[in-house]
């Protein structure tokens, strides 16, 4: 009775583009050029990444102002090594990272994601 008062009761299928191969992070950075990619690194092994990934695809909007791509860390840990690497932002699980231009310009872990907040930030790209 009350959720509605709290936050959406319906989630918005997100588009989510899979993360799977760290050879993709050239095209991310193509992309970044014409519109911020935002990339979650989610844990299915832990709790507060579901979390986190519940009420981030919750709030999601179709309208995002950014690209969105989504990696599974347990499948590919090695992706997630090259993401750190390649933007120099420490590993965190859950994790966002905004990304325009090829470079991180915002980045939010564990219960500070917020899809308001990333989706906030990447208008003003």
């Amino acid at each position: 009775m009350f959720s509605s008062l709290f936050s959406k009761s319906e989630k918005v299928d997100i588009p989510w583009n899979q993360l799977t191969d760290a050879n993709e992070l050239i095209q991310i950075d193509e992309i970044s050029k014409e519109k911020p990619v935002l990339i979650f690194k989610h844990s299915t092994r832990c709790s507060i990444s579901a979390m986190s990934l519940s009420r981030f695809e919750r709030s999601f909007e179709s309208e995002a102002a950014f690209t969105p791509y989504f990696v599974d860390l347990i499948a590919y840990r090695d992706v997630s090594n090259k993401i750190a690497e390649r933007y120099g932002v420490r590993h965190e699980s859950p994790q966002t990272i905004l990304i325009k231009d090829g470079k991180p310009v915002f980045h939010s872990s564990h219960m500070g994601i917020s899809y308001d907040e990333l989706n906030s930030e990447a208008k003003k790209l």
